[in-house]
């Protein structure tokens, strides 16, 4: 019984850590593919938004193995009440280029 205790737990471990680096490999792969992070600033029907959540979990499989936008929750751009202000943005996001935020100043 000891030894199946044991597996158990070292199996429960090694499921957790390759669940970590399955979250972190998304993260990466909206980061390059999406150009996402969680500060990026994108457009949602015409209103800019601060990003502060990507939920990789909502990133499904499209044809040829890629992955799809994940959905995000972000503040508007320039919020003095960003707690409050935190919205669910969906996957219909487009994210901003640097050169549309520095027109946009």
């Amino acid at each position: 019984m000891q030894y199946a205790d044991s597996l158990r737990k070292v199996l429960i471990r090694k499921i957790t850590k390759a669940e970590r680096d399955l979250a972190q490999l998304k993260l990466d792969y909206c980061r390059f593919v999406f150009g996402l992070s969680h500060r990026s600033q994108v457009k949602v029907k015409g209103k800019l938004y601060l990003v502060r959540t990507v939920d990789v979990d909502t990133m499904d499989r499209v044809e040829g193995g890629e992955f799809s936008k994940p959905a995000i929750a972000g503040v508007p751009v320039g919020s003095k009440n960003a707690e409050t202000e935190l919205r669910q943005l969906g996957k219909n996001w487009v994210v901003v280029t640097e050169t549309e935020v520095a027109t946009a100043r």
